[in-house]
């Protein structure tokens, strides 16, 4: 199975890019209520992920950091619990199932490296779901 047919471009992707501060990250975050949206380096390459639990961690080892801050740190400064791995477009459907178990979504790149889209968890849940589905009615 072709992965290209579960990819949600990188046009319908909330993002955010390398420079972008807390307080813009918070506010997107906030917005489209996302735990986790991936950032996006200035060549159009994925430099990985930014989640709820992230921010979480900041404000409690900053616990002096007042809102009007954030607009001074930059998303970059965050440190990051896990780095979610990529897959280029030609991967198959056992390696997105292996990284959407530790992964809300699976970014997937091209051969130079650059961000085109994302996978979500759920659409690969759901296909896990149909091929169960279609060997029991087999049965």
């Amino acid at each position: 199975m072709n992965i290209a047919f579960f990819l949600l471009p990188k046009q319908e992707v909330v993002c955010l890019p390398q420079d972008a501060t807390l307080r813009q990250t918070l506010e997107k975050m906030e917005y489209h209520r996302y735990t986790s949206v991936p950032i996006i380096n200035n060549d159009g390459g994925y430099a990985g992920t930014i989640t709820e639990g992230d921010l979480l961690w900041y404000f409690k080892n900053h616990g002096d950091l007042s809102l009007e801050q954030t607009n001074k740190v930059k998303l970059m400064d965050v440190p990051r619990r896990l780095l979610n791995k990529t897959v280029q477009i030609d991967a198959n459907m056992d390696d997105l199932i292996s990284l959407a178990k530790l992964q809300n979504f699976v970014p997937v790149v091209d051969d130079r490296n650059r961000f085109i889209g994302i996978v979500r968890r759920s659409e690969i849940i759901d296909y896990c779901q149909k091929l169960i589905m279609e060997k029991h009615k087999v049965l």
